[in-house]
């Protein structure tokens, strides 16, 4: 089924592109307004007739109404035999959207059978009441179902709860199903414009390989102009990443910014390194006297030892808080320093320990430094952000980037959760090994996959990893001339 979708500033001028491309026979499926201007998914009405040869013959009244269910049945009992045709119904589900929500239809009876079989009773004998015979009438448009207005709710009222489960499951089965076929048509325009246009599904291919999500990866190219020669749409991408990558260029460095910051991330993630990197950085700038170090990490074996041990090479003292009280103490000793560093605990996102640790630093002008391993799978990245981050612009250091094969997941998670980039670690060099966080470099480098891998996905997975669009707030993307 060859499903498109057309972009315009108004209705009309998408309307028009999409008669442009199939003609005459333009059939409309949806229309909805997007932050571009309103968006059509059209197709062909021979591509609609083609399937309806193949979908459930039905007459026109029983396509209007739902079926009929008069008899109960017990929870024990069988189905009948025209509801035991589950898996003939769901290879239908590829001829049409219509023959879908039949099935659908026919699944939530069958359930509202097996779970309020009085309810299901009194519906079937609501349905078998006489009513005028209308004229024979057209498939109807899927519509949610909502209870009545209080002014005419009187015969709700005194509904049972059984009836009112009952509603319920009818309005999320609908909402379910209506997510499903819209779903259902956003892959087939995706998949027939990756068809139509090769350029794109290479770069969807190239992005998935350099460790992008397919969701970031699909709203990035779906803004992409279609009319770009193929160095052009791989500049315009990479300018698009770099865009919605946030860092402090406007701002100076953290160590020459001063402030009171605590270092806070999973286990493992360079926590300690680079506490001691920024300290030995903020030495060399304001002098040693400028600088104070304080670790929380009681619980790792030699924890202070190895703090200590960065702070002796730099000419510093760490010094060692076992609580809140204590860090109190220290931060006030420390009033007139330039820059405080504190070096917590390294928790697993779901440690039940992890609250208690993070309650601690919840004193005035103690600012969260997010650590994270640029390394580390995007699912991860994504676990630790949601544990740790506390402010919308969560500044942030990505670590490890020299061990890290792909930077596209970190690049992905930073763009996706808002995160500020306020420097990157790609050494245990202390304090050498520390960069400013260039969103440009940082795109250029995650496009540097060389070689094969197990995990990537080769383009015959498109399809298999499409995904629903996604809220994705205010992605920017370059200006087109």
């Amino acid at each position: 089924m060859n499903i498109q979708r057309f972009t315009g500033a108004t209705s009309r001028e998408a309307l028009a592109k999409a008669r442009m491309a199939f003609g005459d026979g333009t059939l409309i499926l949806s229309n909805r307004q997007t932050a571009l201007g309103v968006e059509v998914m059209a197709t062909t009405e021979d591509s609609v007739g083609a399937l309806e040869p193949r979908a459930r013959p039905a007459a026109p009244q029983e396509r209007a109404a739902p079926p009929v269910v008069s008899e109960k049945v017990a929870p024990g009992r069988a189905l009948p035999a025209s509801h035991q045709q589950v898996q003939q119904d769901t290879a239908q589900l590829a001829m049409s959207t219509l023959s879908f929500q039949d099935y659908v239809r026919e699944r939530m009876l069958r359930r509202r059978q097996t779970e309020t079989p009085v309810a299901i009773e009194e519906v079937g004998l609501r349905a078998q009441t006489p009513a005028p015979a209308p004229a024979p009438a057209p498939r109807p448009r899927m519509q949610i179902n909502v209870p009545p207005a209080p002014a005419a709710a009187a015969p709700a009222a005194s509904a049972s709860p059984a009836q009112a489960v009952g509603a319920r499951s009818i309005a999320d089965e609908l909402q379910s199903m209506r997510d499903l076929i819209e779903e259902r048509f956003n892959t087939f325009a995706w998949l027939g414009q990756a068809r139509q246009n090769p350029i794109q599904a290479n770069l969807m291919l190239k992005l998935l390989r350099a460790g992008y999500s397919p969701a970031l990866s699909r709203a990035i190219l779906e803004r992409m102009p279609e009319t770009m020669a193929a160095p052009e749409a791989m500049q315009w991408m990479m300018e698009a990443i770099r865009r919605n990558i946030h860092t402090a260029d406007h701002e100076l460095p953290i160590y020459q910014e001063g402030g009171i910051y605590a270092l806070v991330g999973a286990t493992g993630v360079g926590k300690t390194t680079t506490a001691a990197k920024l300290a030995g950085l903020c030495a060399e700038v304001h002098g040693p006297a400028s600088v104070g170090l304080i670790t929380l990490d009681t619980q790792r074996v030699g924890a202070h030892a190895q703090l200590r041990e960065h702070a002796r090479g730099l000419g510093l003292v760490a010094h060692l808080a076992h609580d809140r009280a204590a860090l109190q103490d220290l931060l006030g000793l420390f009033a007139a320093k330039k820059m405080v560093l504190i070096d917590t605990t390294g928790l697993a996102p779901r440690d039940p320990r992890k609250n208690d640790a993070l309650d601690v630093l919840d004193l005035p002008d103690v600012r969260r430094l997010l650590v994270l391993n640029a390394g580390a799978h995007g699912d991860t990245l994504d676990d630790v952000v949601a544990a740790f981050k506390s402010v919308e612009a969560q500044p942030t250091v990505l670590s490890k980037i020299d061990e890290a094969v792909k930077l596209g997941p970190a690049l992905d998670v930073a763009i996706r959760h808002q995160l500020v980039l306020r420097g990157v670690t790609n050494g245990q060099k202390v304090p050498h090994d520390w960069d400013a966080a260039d969103a440009t470099e940082l795109v250029r480098s995650s496009m540097r996959v060389s070689g094969k891998s197990a995990f990537d996905p080769k383009t015959t997975d498109l399809g298999f990893l499409f995904l629903a669009p996604e809220s994705h707030g205010s992605l920017a993307t370059p200006a087109t001339a």
